[in-house]
């Protein structure tokens, strides 16, 4: 027997809309944020100014690019910088909170945080994509130069400037993200299949409320497929 396409399709769309808003797993029973592992907890000494970290998460990989002296800059959603201009709020580890807000609203800021606050305890690659840009890396000094020029608040967008296409700009001199590409390879596979009529519309919906397409665009995508389902 095929099994019910509904349920598995919208959990997989409910995995990748994990990816747009970056949130960190709390532990269970926590009632408030993961604290950041103690400073030192990383050995930064094989880290080199204008490197490429990247922390990967169960449903999402986290790009930054390294300053010197334990510093990483890194793109992140975040409401503050939106409706304050007190650094010191800004500056404070971004809540998941925050985070969600920033992707609705599409704003963010290239922040400079420690080691330590960047990785959340997760694992980190250096310059894993390299491969991928063989002929492409720019200079150590030029990406982190980059890096820096680009701190402060900016746009959000899954499609168009989240945080790999940030590292990618800076050290490849090309803003990519394949990350990006797997998310809308997904979206499309789900849209495809008319029996997911679920997974169409909150698809639809998501990409209304959070990559701000526009919706005389997307309307009609998300309901023919739900017509269709109701006519037959």
């Amino acid at each position: 027997t095929m099994k019910n396409p509904v349920p598995q399709a919208a959990s997989l769309l409910l995995e990748k809309l994990m990816l747009l808003v970056h949130i960190r797993p709390l532990p269970a029973g926590s009632g408030g944020e993961t604290p950041p592992p103690a400073p030192g907890y990383y050995d930064t000494s094989c880290f080199k100014r204008g490197d490429l970290l990247e922390v990967p998460r169960t449903l999402f990989i986290h790009f930054g690019i390294y300053l010197g002296e334990n510093r990483v800059a890194h793109l992140m959603p975040d409401i503050l910088p939106s409706i304050t201009g007190d650094r010191r709020q800004i500056q404070q580890v971004v809540t998941n909170k925050r985070l969600i807000l920033g992707v609705i609203a599409r704003t963010a800021s290239v922040r400079v945080d420690t080691v330590e606050d960047f990785a959340y305890g997760g694992s980190i690659l250096v310059n894993h994509m390299d491969r991928l840009f063989e002929h492409q890396v720019l200079g150590s000094e030029e990406a982190a130069r980059r890096a820096e020029k680009l701190v402060g608040a900016t746009a959000y967008s899954l499609l168009w400037n989240n945080c790999e296409h940030f590292v990618t700009y800076c050290r490849y001199g090309a803003p990519v993200s394949f990350q990006t590409d797997k998310f809308c390879e997904t979206v499309k596979m789900i849209i495809r299949d008319q029996r997911s009529v679920l997974a169409s519309v909150l698809v639809g919906l998501a990409s209304i409320v959070c990559l701000g397409v526009a919706p005389s665009t997307t309307l009609p995508t998300i309901f023919i497929p739900f017509f269709l389902w109701m006519a037959g």
